[in-house]
């Protein structure tokens, strides 16, 4: 850890897995998202190993769902995104595959949420986007996040780039996220990397770091 101007500056990724200063972001693993995943249990099992070594360790750890709008209120852009995807011609033919209590919406059973920890809907690709991720982050004097989930390419990247120009630290746990399409999100994970203002580190790795960290914090 470099210490200039008052500030402490983390150079390692040693020195951003402070679980007192870490949470843990677990983005969209729902029922319909993962469906449609090819690597789906592969990042479910890693998944889940790193949301039970961030509750060993105290880290504080949140839940996002990407929730559709009725048609009547998805808008034009949404609308649009939507026709894409679902490769029809009309606004018409849209269905929307992810409302509200609809069984595709909810999160995987594997991943069931504590009493302690929250789970935040959005309809943006970026976490951080018309939620209140940021300002829990803040207030709770979080300074770095470990990101896992789906899809790399469409949710992960955003969340990680709007992350980064709100100055906190991404921490990409790679084998833990899966693309939508897996050359699109090797590109996206490749992108992150070469940026570097993420870390990115695979499950096991953080996993282990984490415990280390955790006892130390203990």
């Amino acid at each position: 850890m470099e210490r200039a101007y008052g500030l402490e500056i983390p150079e390692s990724l040693e020195d951003a897995v402070d679980p007192r200063r870490l949470a843990l972001v677990v983005y969209d693993m729902q029922v319909g998202i993962l469906s449609q995943i090819e690597r789906a249990q592969d990042v479910t099992t890693n998944a889940v190993k790193v949301v039970e070594a961030a509750r060993s360790a105290g880290v504080r750890v949140v839940f996002t769902r990407h929730m559709s709008l009725p048609n009547e209120l998805a808008g034009a852009f949404q609308l649009r995104m939507a026709k894409a995807w679902q490769r029809v011609a009309s606004a018409s033919d849209v269905t929307p595959w992810f409302l509200r209590d609809s069984p595709g919406f909810e999160l995987i059973p594997e991943l069931d949420p504590l009493p302690s920890e929250a789970v935040f809907d959005k309809i943006t690709m970026s976490a951080f986007e018309g939620t209140p991720l940021e300002l829990v982050l803040r207030d709770c004097g979080i300074t770095a996040f470990a990101i896992v989930g789906v899809a790399t390419e469409i949710g992960i990247e955003p969340t990680v780039r709007h992350a980064a120009d709100l100055g906190l630290i991404p921490i990409v746990v790679a084998d833990a996220c899966a693309g939508g399409d897996e050359d699109a999100g090797q590109r996206s994970l490749e992108s992150i990397a070469f940026i570097g203002d993420a870390f990115v580190v695979d499950t096991e790795s953080f996993c282990r770091l984490l415990g280390q960290t955790g006892a130390a914090a203990g």
